[in-house]
C-alpha cells in the first residue's frame, strides 16, 4: 500500500517539477522579450492579480450557490441536489483559498524571520 502512495507522490513531484520548469522557461522568454522591447509580449506574471482572480472566482461560486439556494427556498426551482452540490463546492473552494492564504502568510513570516 505504501509503495502505491510513494509512486503517486513521485508522479506528482515529477509533474510539479515539469510545470515549474515550463514556468521558468516562459518567464525567461518573457523577460528577454521585454528587455529587447518586443511588441505583443505577454505581461509578466503577477501574484497579486492571480490571487485577485482566485478571490473573484470563489466569490462568484458563492453568489451562484446562494442564488440556487434562494431559488429552492422560494420555490422557483426544485433542484435541491444541485443547490446543495453548488453550496458544498463553494465551501470547498473557500477552504482551499484559505489554505493557500495561510501557506502564503506562513512563507512570508519565514522570509521576515530570515537573518540578513
Amino acid at each position: 500500500m505504501s509503495n502505491g502512495f510513494s509512486s503517486l507522490i513521485q508522479a506528482d513531484l515529477a509533474s510539479l517539477t515539469n510545470a515549474a520548469q515550463d514556468l521558468a522557461s516562459q518567464h525567461t522568454q518573457i523577460a528577454a522579450a521585454n528587455q529587447f522591447g518586443a511588441q505583443g509580449a505577454q505581461p509578466a506574471f503577477s501574484f497579486a492579480q492571480s490571487m485577485q482572480n482566485a478571490i473573484d472566482s470563489v466569490n462568484g461560486q458563492d453568489v451562484a450557490a446562494g442564488q440556487k439556494m434562494a431559488d429552492v427556498d422560494s420555490g422557483k426551482s426544485d433542484d435541491l441536489v444541485g443547490a446543495m452540490l453548488s453550496s458544498q463546492e463553494a465551501g470547498l473552494s473557500f477552504s482551499m483559498l484559505m489554505q493557500v492564504r495561510n501557506k502564503v502568510m506562513g512563507g512570508l513570516d519565514e522570509l521576515i524571520k530570515l537573518p540578513l
